[in-house]
């Protein structure tokens, strides 16, 4: 079916030199960077390819914007006034959830197929670069499918359905869903990241649980369950709470949905416990060591998804680029803003490489892949989640004006680019965790050395910066210095990583 262009002679003026609508795109196939890059790290190049074509059409695009334009909605109560506690979306949403549960986002990892990780992330990338708010929950469910293995139980139970590439958004129990996504709720008012503050209290009760208590933070409040802490006779516990109950509805209270200055698609919520029915995962006073499982992995997430802000921002820069004249010659053309895209391309690539390099990590079974994987999400976090509204500004700016018009997509990345350094860990929290690992954990940093020196003698301004840090931290720094040293660290980190 042809389709008529749109007008470009008007009564008063013609419309020129303004570049023409995108239209659709192939985010795989038009990323050479990211094709080389999931080559090396090996991971599935069909998988990523056929969800590269979907997310990069005109109509996912026009999804993104609806869904960021008619904001969910919790609805407190039904008609005749009993609770029903539940969000409405837009169905550009389910849209979006539907293609990304259904190409494998939170199911590859946990396969068994070579490169789950890596896939995995670069799905990440992938969907940040069209609407990154509905990424949450997608991202909760893949991370908490490694947490279950606390009970063998609520495994059998919970990892089926949670990895079953089916997305079923009705509000019903899980025994009837096809498929099902599982969140977290886990910080309070009174402590933030301090997770020991809690003081929502559990009941035992029969093999379950009763909670009571309030979570200041609740993303996805929708998703089929969430895992979460609370006090328990034994301490601070981890718990599955199932959002849906035969018969009755589970007792969690969504107050009231969070005023965010960005990630608009995806509901965040003040909730409360009001005698919740819970199932405990884990052992009592473990719920530290059972949930940093599912933290670690959302982490590895929140290291991507900057890359895909940066490569959505860069991507509109350029076309923008290409198709712009002034001063008698194309932007393209021109040598500083040539210099300019050739430094948000840098940065864009660099958290890609290492966000990658890091996810094949994640893939590995030895020590010493354990050990790589734990510093270097948390240095991958920091510095692209530093780099990402630096990156996304700039790019709003190559467009002038119409970079700050909600049309052209770039307020949406600005307005996310703080996110992913804020959640799973802001920045002060990510340093002092860098410098704990490298203290505690020998291999940790022993794995991160070689991957240092494995570049060494590619590049001469490389050399000069690796011998000057070894000089200036012979020893890990102060706390103090936490922030100086993990921005250095990450650095080179990265430049090893495209060196090679």
């Amino acid at each position: 079916m042809t389709r008529s262009d749109p007008r470009s002679c008007l009564s008063t003026h013609e419309v020129s030199n303004q570049p023409p609508e995108r239209g659709d795109a192939d985010l795989w196939g038009d990323d050479i960077v990211l094709r080389e890059a999931v080559a090396r790290e090996n991971g599935q190049t069909e998988a990523l390819a056929a969800y590269g074509r979907v997310l990069g059409t005109a109509e996912m695009r026009a999804a993104a914007r609806d869904a960021n334009r008619h904001l969910p909605e919790l609805v407190s109560f039904d008609r005749g006034g009993r609770r029903l506690d539940e969000v409405r979306f837009h169905p550009a949403y389910h849209r979006l959830m539907e293609a990304g549960i259904g190409a494998g986002y939170a199911a590859l990892a946990w396969e068994g197929q070579p490169g789950g990780h890596v896939t995995h992330a670069a799905m990440v990338y992938l969907a940040s670069q069209v609407e990154p708010g509905h990424c949450c929950p997608m991202t909760m469910t893949y991370a908490a499918v490694p947490a279950l293995a606390a009970d063998d139980r609520l495994a059998a139970i919970w990892r089926p359905k949670l990895t079953a590439r089916r997305y079923d958004p009705a509000p019903r129990p899980l025994q009837h869903k096809a498929g099902a996504t599982l969140g977290m709720a886990m910080t309070e008012k009174q402590g933030g990241s301090d997770v020991r503050c809690n003081t929502t209290r559990a009941e035992p009760d029969g093999d379950a649980y009763r909670l009571t208590g309030h979570k200041w933070f609740c993303s996805a409040p929708m998703s089929d369950g969430f895992l979460t802490l609370a006090q328990a006779p034994g301490g601070l516990t981890c718990f599955l709470v199932p959002r849906w109950l035969e018969g009755e509805r589970n007792a969690l209270r969504i107050l009231r949905l969070k005023d965010k200055l960005g990630n608009k698609s995806n509901a965040s919520a003040e909730i409360e416990y009001e005698n919740t029915l819970a199932w405990r995962l884990g052992d009592e006073g473990q719920g530290v060591r059972t949930i940093i499982e599912m933290v670690h992995h959302t982490r590895l997430d929140t290291a991507l998804a900057p890359a895909g802000l940066m490569r959505g921002a860069l991507v509109e820069a350029a076309h923008w680029a290409r198709n712009r004249s002034a001063f008698q010659k194309r932007l393209i053309d021109q040598p500083l803003m040539q210099s300019v895209l050739a430094d948000l391309a840098l940065d864009a690539e660099g958290a890609l490489a290492l966000g990658l390099r890091v996810a094949r990590a994640f893939d590995g079974d030895t020590d010493n892949d354990r050990a790589f994987a734990r510093i270097g999400v948390a240095l991958a976090k920091f510095l692209s989640n530093k780099r990402c509204p630096q990156v996304t500004y700039e790019a709003m700016e190559v467009l002038g004006g119409m970079g700050y018009v909600e049309e052209t997509g770039l307020p949406l990345f600005y307005r996310e680019a703080p996110l992913n350094g804020i959640w799973e860990g802001s920045g002060n929290v990510i340093c002092l965790d860098i410098l704990r690992t490298l203290a505690r954990e020998p291999l940790a940093a022993e794995t991160l050395g070689a991957e240092l020196l494995s570049a060494a003698g590619a590049d001469r301004h490389y050399d000069a910066a690796l011998k000057a840090h070894a000089e200036r931290w012979p020893a890990l720094p102060a706390e103090g210095e936490a922030r100086w040293y993990a921005e250095r660290t990450a650095l080179l980190l990265t430049a090893s990583v495209l060196l090679r």
